[in-house]
């Protein structure tokens, strides 16, 4: 299965990507030359391995008829200072209020099966080609 993303310059330091149907714009900081007009690529990357935990929960959740009323994620990401490209995730769950004890600790494994979070896992493989 493929997907081609198209990429778009709109101006300054926006970068837009076009996904099927969907534009995403990007932008960078105004201390980064950009006017900040929305959120950088990096924030995208964060937000995409937080909303995938979320609908792995959200699912888990759905498929036994849970309420999901109450049901709160965050994600913390912690850099590394001393090796930049490291850093730790850590996914904070609040249930729902009268949540059954005895799926707490399958909902965090369903969120374990988070698409993206594997993809990093499993680096994929990068080429760049100019095309004529």
């Amino acid at each position: 299965m493929g997907e081609t993303l198209a990429v778009h310059f709109p101006g300054g330091k926006r970068v837009d990507v076009q996904i099927r149907e969907f534009s995403i714009p990007t932008d960078q900081s105004p201390k980064a030359g950009g006017e900040g007009s929305a959120p950088e690529p990096f924030d995208l990357f964060l937000a995409s391995l937080a909303a995938c935990a979320g609908i792995y929960a959200l699912n888990f959740c759905q498929a036994r008829q849970l309420s999901t009323e109450g049901l709160k994620l965050w994600m913390d990401w912690k850099r590394d200072p001393k090796r930049p490209l490291k850093a730790q995730v850590c996914y904070r769950l609040q249930l729902p209020k009268d949540f059954p004890e005895k799926y707490r600790g399958s909902l965090c494994k369903a969120i374990e099966h988070c698409t993206v979070k594997k993809m990093i896992q499993n680096a994929p493989e990068f080429s760049i080609r100019i095309e004529d």
